[in-house]
């Protein structure tokens, strides 16, 4: 994967190499020097926002029910902060 940079006033010249050089990986575009934005193609971005299933999906799935799952209990205690210093 490459990185390409271009400032705003680049990526407003020519946004045909921009798209082109996303294919190669993610290009951040600056403004002042600063990144501002990032282009990405599709499916590059859907495969970073791609998010799989959570655990209630994986329990509720068939045989499901044969997963152990038993959490530690969770121990909170009472502190009282020494506030004589």
């Amino acid at each position: 994967m490459t990185i390409h940079t271009l400032s705003s006033r680049e990526f407003t010249r020519d946004v045909s190499a921009a798209k082109r050089a996303a294919y190669d990986g993610p290009v951040f575009i600056t403004d002042r020097g600063a990144p501002a934005h990032v282009l990405l193609t599709i499916e590059e971005y859907e495969r970073l926002t791609a998010t799989g299933p959570n655990l209630v999906q994986l329990l509720a799935m068939s045989g499901g029910s044969d997963i152990d799952f038993d959490p530690p209990k969770a121990r909170i205690e009472l502190r009282i902060p020494d506030l004589e210093d």
